[in-house]
């Protein structure tokens, strides 16, 4: 019966990236305004690859998703966020908190895949240019996204519902802005080593294999990318792909730097902080990123307005 009333639990408490009061004015302007621009700068992406013909191919399709899966990433948690400031509370539902872990984990991991999806965009244009429009012809970039989501999906809903079998003693404040699974692992008073097994797998599968696509498609473009004679070939093959990578560095730079640090510091509010560069920081910069020197897509935005 006591069992039973643990896993009852109506509420968390986000404690967010400070507890100091004096901060929370500032925490509000500056996470409402970084909301704001990655909001806008990723739908205008969005509206110029929609609007623009001369940008209906392959590499601005996948930008598009992905610009799309980071307005969702964080409109997961900074709205959320935002009002709890407000508001001065730090209270979550636990129907809320379970719905923050699914959406949390389905939009990161897809712009890991996105990210993938595109690095094998750029292994093809630079690698096999000749076959470039056959091989990533438009069924084959429709499959890439759909498998992508629906991967992303079937994924957090295994492990968003196994966070529903986890049962909370007396402790639930969570030392972070945004329901992050392994916080609420670490709350549990219950068995959690299936929840453990499923996040490792997930980690290595789902994170892992992405990312050695990323460095295979690399490894070849440079190969590639060596064997031409000139050096403005050389550049010009470069510039195509130079954003994307410039995007990939950034958000593995991150997220890597994030867990490697949460395992070795016992600050939760430093990791929380830290979280910040992937999960708000890395899709601001995104389409600042992908915009520079990209006049295509610069001319495209200029017609919008």
């Amino acid at each position: 019966m006591e069992s039973e009333n643990d896993t009852q639990t109506s509420k968390f408490l986000l404690l967010g990236i400070s507890e100091d009061p004096r901060l929370q004015s500032i925490f509000f302007w500056l996470f409402l305004s970084m909301y704001l621009v990655t909001v806008v700068g990723n739908l205008l992406i969005i509206l110029a690859t929609v609007s623009d013909s001369h940008l209906h191919t392959p590499m601005y399709f996948f930008l598009s998703n992905l610009s799309f899966a980071d307005i969702c990433f964080t409109t997961t948690s900074i709205p959320k966020m935002l009002v709890n400031i407000q508001t001065h509370s730090k209270v979550i539902t636990y129907e809320g908190c379970i719905t923050q872990v699914y959406f949390f984990i389905l939009f990161g991991v897809l712009d890991n895949f996105l990210l993938a999806v595109m690095a094998y965009d750029r292994f093809v244009a630079i690698c096999h240019p000749l076959h470039y429009t056959v091989i990533m012809n438009q069924r084959l970039c429709g499959f890439l996204v759909l498998v992508s989501w629906v991967t992303t999906a079937l994924n957090s809903l295994l492990q968003s519902s196994m966070a529903l079998r986890l049962s909370f003693c007396t402790d639930l404040e969570i030392p972070h802005f945004v329901c992050e699974l392994n916080q609420l692992v670490l709350l549990a008073c219950s068995n959690t080593f299936p929840n453990d097994m499923v996040m490792y797998f997930a980690a290595v599968l789902l994170g892992g294999g992405p990312l050695a696509g990323i460095l295979y498609s690399y490894s070849k473009i440079v190969s590639s990318i060596g064997k031409i004679s000139s050096a403005q070939g050389k550049y010009k093959a470069f510039s195509t792909c130079a954003s994307h990578l410039s995007v990939v560095s950034l958000f593995y730079c991150t997220l890597l730097g994030v867990y490697l640090s949460s395992s070795v510091t016992q600050n939760s509010h430093s990791t929380a902080r830290a979280s910040v560069m992937y999960s708000v920081v890395t899709p601001m910069l995104n389409p600042f990123i992908y915009s520079l020197r990209n006049k295509d897509l610069v001319g495209a935005l200029r017609k919008l307005f």
